[in-house]
């Protein structure tokens, strides 16, 4: 098991319940908040904000679903997000370059409902993506695995704009 899943006493893997790891996020931020330190010693104040910070990165990865995965890879050796890995299919290259297009479109235009019709239509190549991600590490398919991440950054990112767009409209 990795020191993450550890943490939060959770079976390793893509398929994660995500009740579950709030409630225990919850439960292991309260324990090691560095207040609750505030009358120990220096050596424990310290632990206790070193610990509260890996409760915070650990849930913050498990979380994001493509996070998870890129941490899960880098258990198997597979580093996904490394910079020599910038070969995608033309179909996703294609998807991107208009997706990129009709945002721009829509923030020239201040266009809400192209805004939402992007957001949704993006919020759904996300979810295809999530499960082609179970699938894959489902088969210990790691290599598809880790295209799969790096085209979730992609999707991440674009989907981020949209909502930042959509707030500025």
């Amino acid at each position: 098991m990795s020191q993450y899943f550890d943490l939060f006493q959770l079976p390793e893997g893509f398929a994660l319940d995500e009740a579950e790891l709030e409630t225990r996020y919850r439960a292991l931020a309260a324990r090691f908040h560095p207040d609750r330190c505030a009358a120990a010693s220096a050596f424990e104040q310290k632990q206790a904000v070193m610990m509260s910070a890996t409760v915070n990165e650990a849930y913050r990865t498990l979380k994001n679903p493509t996070d998870r995965a890129a941490y899960l890879l880098k258990q198997q050796g597979i580093d996904a997000d490394a910079p020599e890995h910038t070969s995608f299919a033309p179909e996703f290259l294609m998807q991107q370059m208009e997706w990129r297009e009709t945002l721009a479109e829509a923030r020239a235009e201040q266009d809400r409902a192209a805004l939402a019709a992007l957001s949704g239509e993006t919020a759904a190549a996300q979810q295809e993506l999530l499960r082609s991600l179970q699938q894959a590490f489902a088969a210990r398919q790691y290599e598809e695995a880790a295209q799969l991440v790096r085209q979730g950054r992609f999707l991440d990112k674009l989907a981020k704009e949209i909502s930042a767009s959509a707030e500025a409209v």
